[in-house]
């Protein structure tokens, strides 16, 4: 194991190939590193860049810090006591830990969707119509409307909802709660949406469902998902990224990543010679 972190210290520099034009950059990540604890570090010296209107899979075996760092591109991990993150991380050129950010406005550019559907136990209208009411982005009820119906018809479900929407939200089969949890997101109206596994509690049916509703989506918003699905990645993302031991392997467009990967540890994890 020691080995292993000393031979990626030595080599992750000529592991990032094709970086992204600066006008082409939505996140950007230079030397982070995540603590607990104080004497645990979970991230080592990350740095890498998302661009606008792609979607970027974050890949790797469990534990290797996935959605630790995925967690803080919306300042989730402000929540967990003695967590540290060093290193910059901005959003459109700012950082984002900035004496000027507020955290929950962040969140509201930043937002999430976790790994099991988790609908409020309220009204499939309701899920939706909650946070633009909290945020005040509405000043009667017909823009409400209007919004819950774009969110709806953006996670392609309002179709399906349409006439029973003061059914509860919790109501819904499995990729429909996930569906209608990505409009509640979307209904705030965020620049970047983070998934975390979305699709790792859903059949095949609705992972595909999901899947098509993340491509169409990449048109409006900046997507970075973490998946321990290498076939999702390589199916809907844009760029590709790997991680072993809380350190970034290799980044690179996801053909590349694939079907010439620049690093034998990441040869090995999509071979399936580990993992």
């Amino acid at each position: 194991m020691k080995d292993i972190k000393q031979n990626l210290t030595q080599e992750l520099d000529q592991t990032s190939g094709n970086p992204l034009l600066e006008e082409n950059i939505k996140i950007s990540c230079r030397k982070v590193n995540v603590y607990y604890h104080k004497n645990v570090q979970s991230i080592f010296n990350v740095s890498f860049d998302i661009a606008k209107n792609q979607i970027m899979a974050m890949i790797g075996p469990s534990g290797c810090g996935k959605s630790t760092l995925l967690r803080c591109f919306n300042r989730m991990n402000d929540m967990i006591e003695e967590c540290v993150v060093d290193g910059d991380i901005k959003l459109d050129g700012e950082n984002i830990h900035s004496k000027n950010i507020d955290p929950v406005i962040l969140r509201a550019s930043v937002g999430m969707v976790f790994q099991k559907p988790n609908p409020f136990p309220k009204s499939i209208y309701d899920n939706v119509a909650y946070g633009p009411k909290l945020h005040g982005l509405v000043r009667n009820s017909s823009e409400l409307d209007d919004i819950v119906e774009e969110s709806l018809t953006k996670a392609g479900l309002w179709k399906e909802t349409k006439d029973c929407l003061s059914k509860a939200g919790t109501s819904l089969s499995g990729g429909q709660q996930q569906r209608l949890c990505i409009a509640r997101t979307i209904a705030i109206k965020p620049e970047v949406i983070l998934m975390d596994e979305p699709t790792s509690a859903l059949d095949p049916i609705a992972t595909a469902t999901i899947e098509e509703l993340m491509y169409e989506l990449k048109s409006s918003y900046t997507i970075a998902v973490v998946t321990h699905s290498m076939q999702q990645a390589a199916r809907i993302s844009d760029r590709t990224a790997y991680f072993h031991l809380g350190r970034l392997v290799e980044v690179n467009d996801t053909n590349t990543v694939f079907t010439n990967p620049v690093h034998e540890l990441t040869e090995n994890y999509i071979t399936g010679r580990f993992g």
